[in-house]
């Protein structure tokens, strides 16, 4: 939540729609987040792990959220992937 400073009335985040998405693959990749978005929401998740690569495609970093029990299935998925894309931009 945010406060409108010129009405001082509570509004909730965001308080402005972001831009429209030019890129096909902002594009790709927002739709891929919503899809788990509204997997997580149903119940339909117990665990998520993203490998993430920044846009000049120097960093490369991974998260994961889950249950205990999945930590060391998704750590070793993630560093597969990882590697592989690691080995795929060289």
């Amino acid at each position: 939540m945010s406060v409108n400073e010129q009405t001082g009335r509570v509004v909730p985040f965001p308080a402005r729609a972001s831009a429209a998405v030019a890129d096909e693959d902002t594009a790709s990749i927002i739709a891929v987040l919503q899809d788990q978005l509204t997997l997580a929401r149903e119940g339909k998740l117990r665990s998520v792990a993203v490998v993430s690569v920044s846009a000049d495609g120097e960093a490369i970093g991974t998260q994961w959220s889950c249950k205990g029990a999945d930590i060391t299935g998704l750590i070793g998925k993630l560093t597969v992937l990882t590697h592989d894309m690691m080995a795929a931009r060289k």
